[in-house]
């Protein structure tokens, strides 16, 4: 469904929103913004023939009081929807909280004697990296808006800060007083002295073998972006950023001849837990919900210095709510470019020696948030068949831990003196509601699997599909199974193919797909519980957007997907959501020191019965270009 109003806010919406909002609350001067944005209207209001008002939702913080506040506001009446009070959990982390509560746990006496037990008397270069509370077993949660924070030291300005962590010491202030409640010492461990710095003056000399590699598009892209819909080739769609989720896309749409054919209506990252599997009580509790405690989309990168983008780029601005609520641009937020992908298809007739080949490309849509030490890359990437691709590139630094030089049993990777890098998870879950040739869609888990030998397999060389129809949200097992080929196809229940097929996408799992390995008692195992299964099937319902709810920050119970599923609703022949949950697994290697090379992990939307025949078959041969070969001046 392609609607204005599941759009983003425009800047003038989000001055309208605020002034709504202050208007509305008692103390306006001490309320911030965690997030403000477009509050989407009901799918199935707008079908009906009803047109909602045009709505803001905002997650607040009261600075005066540490109390959230979950507000919508309507931008054409300029009134109140609804003001709730949050009393299980919190609005997002505030930028504003975390810069400025390093300075107030540097002044806590306990605090500087911890450090100077360590040898540390100077903290002008002490780094505190603050982190969400919530799994701190020694902590209540439910007293006040807190922190709980890991420190490091660097050696200069421009140092490694994760190189050095100052090891055993945690401290726990309140973001809204300043206070520092509490200071645990853990012990001294002997502290890595030893720098790992990644900027090119340090790693001298640099290679000169690298030849020049440009590419260019001498006509220019061969896309057109305007405002948020993008168009290439049969595809079109919306693209823009939010400040929890991040990058987005709405009305993916291809057309098939004059037909605009509906695919998705809403894709992209609904959550993202990292939690660690250490067990020293300074690491223990170290986990985080990069979304929903921290703010994917507001802590993304403007794409305009280094190599982000290679081609003939064209940029997308991101127009969010600051944190007091004005409009806030972020420059170059979204890349859009084109790329080779090698070939598309090929056949050599052996008959008659002839040649036909294609050549493949992809739309490239991207973002790049930055989340304390870690990088992550959003990629989504559209081809000439049909087929969708999701990557995430998650690069940067990894957590560290101090050790004994003795200390030869250590979980963990070693990568310095005294120095290991920490096992953890990254779990993303993504929220793909799809609208396959309309909204009436069905589910399927397919397995395939070899019938025993006997009547109708008597040589054994048989190879069925079972199917097992999607039709309460608890019907199928949800789980990646390689050895069976396990996919998911999501179809249409009114429309098939030429050949009497109902037209379909298949979601082909990629190769990470870890679930969660926290158990109970461990809070991590409730609050993440999203992650403990790959697929998850729901009905389409506009308040369950978020897999782990939309307060996570400093909310211990269970929350969102394994709770919603309990009513085991019906999900075939509707309105459905597909859940998919991607699981990382990062046993650190020497390699990934100081800086992560890129891993990537994903899956692909594909296809299947969607087209009559293979839908590149117009696709022209390519013109051919000279390449350089050993005694050649050219081939072609």
């Amino acid at each position: 469904m392609r609607d204005a109003r599941f759009l983003p806010l425009t800047a003038d919406e989000i001055t309208v929103a605020a002034n709504i909002v202050r208007a509305a609350v008692p103390r306006p001067d001490s309320i911030r913004f965690a997030a403000l944005y477009s509050h989407e209207p009901d799918k199935r209001a707008l079908r009906d023939g009803i047109a909602p008002n045009r709505e803001a939702r905002a997650l607040l913080v009261d600075r005066s009081d540490g109390t959230s506040w979950d507000m919508v506001v309507d931008l054409d009446t300029k009134s109140v929807v609804r003001s709730e009070k949050v009393l299980e959990g919190a609005s997002p982390v505030l930028t504003e909280e975390f810069m400025t509560i390093g300075a107030r746990i540097k002044e806590d006496p306990r605090y500087q004697a911890a450090l100077a037990k360590r040898g540390i008397t100077d903290l002008t270069l002490v780094q505190i990296d603050p982190w969400a509370i919530s799994n701190v077993p020694e902590v209540d949660t439910s007293d006040g808006r807190l922190c709980s924070s890991v420190s490091y030291v660097r050696h200069f300005e421009d140092d490694n800060g994760y190189a050095h962590p100052i090891e055993g010491v945690v401290a726990i202030a309140d973001l809204t007083t300043g206070e520092v409640v509490e200071v645990f010492d853990y012990g001294v461990t002997p502290m890595n002295e030893s720098c790992a710095n990644y900027l090119p003056e340090f790693n001298q000399p640099l290679r000169t073998d690298i030849a020049p590699l440009t590419i260019t598009q001498p006509d220019g892209p061969g896309f057109t972006v305007n405002g948020h819909e993008i168009t290439w080739q049969r595809w079109r769609m919306n693209a823009f950023l939010l400040p929890i989720e991040g990058l987005i896309l709405q009305g993916v749409e291809f057309r098939d001849g004059e037909e605009w054919r509906s695919v998705m209506h809403r894709g992209g990252l609904s959550e993202m837990v990292v939690p660690y599997g250490e067990v020293a009580p300074n690491h223990l509790w170290r986990c985080a919900f990069d979304a929903g405690e921290f703010g994917v989309g507001k802590l993304a990168n403007s794409l305009t210095l280094g190599c982000d983008c290679l081609g003939e780029i064209v940029y997308m601005d991101a127009v969010i709510a600051s944190e007091i609520g004005e409009p806030h641009v972020i420059h170059n937020a979204i890349c859009i470019h084109e790329e080779d992908d090698g070939i598309l298809w090929k056949h050599t007739d052996w008959v008659t020696d002839k040649v036909e080949v294609r050549r493949s490309r992809r739309l490239v849509v991207s973002s790049i948030s930055t989340i304390g030490n870690y990088e992550y890359g959003f990629f989504w990437y559209f081809y000439l068949d049909g087929t969708i691709q999701f990557e995430a590139k998650l690069t940067g630094i990894m957590q560290t831990k101090s050790i004994g030089a003795d200390a030869l049993d250590e979980p963990g990777t070693r990568i310095g003196p005294n120095l290991v890098a920490t096992i953890h998870q990254h779990h993303f879950s993504f929220r793909l509601d799809m609208e396959v040739d309309g909204w009436r869609n069905r589910v399927y888990e397919n397995d395939v699997y070899a019938p025993p030998v006997g009547p109708g397999n008597e040589h054994g060389n048989a190879i069925r599909v079972r199917k097992t129809l999607a039709e309460t949200e608890n019907t199928i097992d949800g789980m990646v199974n390689p050895q069976a080929a396990r996919n998911w196809t999501v179809v249409s229940s009114e429309r098939t193919n030429e050949w009497g097929t109902p037209t379909g996408y298949k979601l082909l799992p990629g190769w990470a797909n870890s679930v969660l390995f926290a158990q109970s008692p461990s809070h991590v195992a409730a609050r993440a519980g999203f992650a403990k299964q790959n697929v998850w099937v729901t009905p389409y319902d506009p308040s369950q957007m978020r897999a782990a709810g939309d307060f996570p920050n400093q909310n211990r119970n269970q929350l969102g997907l394994p709770v919603w599923v309990r009513e085991d609703r019906a999900v075939a022949d509707t309105d459905l959501v597909l859940w998919y949950n991607l699981g990382v697994t990062h046993i650190p290697r020497a390699e990934d020191w100081p800086v992560m090379p890129v891993e990537r992990a994903g899956f692909m939307l594909v296809p299947v019965n969607f087209f009559d025949r293979n839908p590149t078959m117009d696709v022209p041969p390519s013109e051919p270009v000279g390449c350089h070969a050993p005694g050649e001046t050219s081939c072609h």
